[in-house]
């Protein structure tokens, strides 16, 4: 597994190696060991797996509020996505910065999403399917987000936006005075 660092404080983009044979192949998707500084003392306690069909569609920007927080592992099985990750964290030196990374089954990328970042997607090509890996379990309580067309972010998604759900609809732009998310 290789670590590549991106503009986020805090955010890797993790490449993984696949082996060919006659039979097949084979991948690690993950060990603990080997991201053990992206990740930390965390440990994976819920899997979530989602499939998108419309081209254009959004899902996002998702976060989960302290004491809730948590870091997301995202990988693509099938498709193509355009990744994107908001860095909320207030003491963060990339504070409202975002970063977005193509993410494919064929390029095998991961993405490593620290605490207080939100995160959302556009499918790039049809039928694309994610796998989450969170360090913490889902809390409706502390579930947020931030409006994928919140002007003062200004994401530049390289479609138009196509399907967003109701719910992604309702999430709200930044306040002017946001202040961010204290860790």
């Amino acid at each position: 597994m290789k670590q590549l660092p991106t503009p986020l404080a805090g955010v890797v983009v993790v490449e993984t190696q696949a082996f060919q044979d006659s039979r097949g192949g084979f991948a690690r998707w993950f060990c603990e060991d080997e991201l053990a500084q992206a990740v930390g003392a965390r440990r994976i306690v819920q899997i979530n797996h989602s499939l998108t069909h419309s081209v254009g569609a959004v899902r996002g920007l998702h976060y989960q509020r302290p004491p809730h927080a948590e870091t997301k592992l995202v990988r693509c099985l099938r498709g193509r996505v355009w990744d994107v990750v908001l860095d909320l964290r207030t003491d963060s030196p990339t504070f409202l910065q975002w970063h977005a990374e193509e993410l494919s089954a064929d390029n095998a990328r991961m993405l490593v999403i620290p605490e207080g970042c939100a995160h959302g997607f556009q499918v790039l090509e049809a039928a694309s399917e994610l796998l989450y890996l969170h360090t913490a379990a889902y809390c409706p309580e502390a579930e947020a987000g931030v409006s994928p067309t919140d002007p003062a972010v200004q994401i530049a998604w390289p479609l138009p936006i196509g399907d967003l759900s109701a719910r992604d609809s309702q999430h709200p732009a930044l306040p002017p005075d946001f202040r961010g998310i204290a860790l």
